[in-house]
């Protein structure tokens, strides 16, 4: 199954851009009359009838809409310090679309090595790994934000959960998601230096639960798609 994408939606009438609509046309060979599948990225999929197949841009009519194709019963966010090298984050940023999440929060810790984060990349991984993993839903990537400002911007009413190394009063991930009956949850994930003291204590008091994921060291993308893989099982 192919799914494309489209945010060019006018009641029945769905455009493609040019590059959704050279792939539909000129690679997949779609022609007037075929059925398509779009997604409108926000979670719902429209399968379509290819009207117009102009490989600079495709038009197409709805005949059925299917509201939450490829959900999930949960909403997950991943607030994850960017890594020195960005193509691992970039690899987490996919992976986890694959299994399940609804928001990536870059963050920058005190201790982050990258401060800067460029979204615009992140947002085509997603776009990408969402159709390839046959979901109608994107993440939204955020625009970075301090750690600290995270922290004190963080939604009430979710779960909040906070991973780090040093030592510290935890319970594993598994133990404090079967203990809340939320499914809103929140994960924070810190650079490769980990979180300073001080953003540890901010969590706490802002509601974050301290949490560990198993007894092996993690690099921050493995902990990130560990801990979405953790919320994956626990509410599928």
């Amino acid at each position: 199954m192919e799914i494309f994408y489209s945010n060019d939606i006018s009641g029945d009438i769905v455009r493609l851009n040019s590059e959704e609509s050279a792939h539909c046309v000129r690679v997949l060979r779609h022609r007037e009359g075929d059925e398509i599948a779009v997604m409108d990225g926000a979670g719902t999929l429209l399968w379509c009838v290819l009207e117009e197949a102009s490989p600079k841009e495709a038009l197409a009519r709805v005949v059925r809409r299917e509201p939450g194709f490829g959900s999930h019963p949960y909403r997950l966010t991943l607030a994850v310090c960017p890594t020195k090298n960005m193509d691992r984050y970039e690899w987490m940023a996919e992976k986890a679309t694959e299994v399940g999440v609804d928001i990536i929060a870059p963050v920058i810790g005190e201790r982050s090595e990258r401060k800067v984060c460029k979204t615009e990349r992140l947002e085509r991984i997603v776009l990408s790994a969402a159709k390839q993993s046959l979901k109608a839903a994107v993440p939204v990537v955020a625009q970075p934000v301090s750690v600290l400002d995270f922290i004190a911007g963080a939604p009430e009413g979710s779960l909040k959960l906070i991973a780090y190394c040093f030592e510290g009063e935890k319970v594993s991930i598994a133990q404090a998601l079967a203990a809340s009956q939320l499914t809103d949850v929140v994960v924070l994930i810190g650079p490769e230096g980990d979180f300073s003291p001080k953003e540890v204590a901010a969590a706490v008091r802002a509601g974050f639960k301290p949490v560990h994921l198993g007894s092996s060291r993690l690099r921050t993308e493995t902990a990130a798609l560990t801990a979405a893989e953790a919320v994956y099982f626990k509410y599928i």
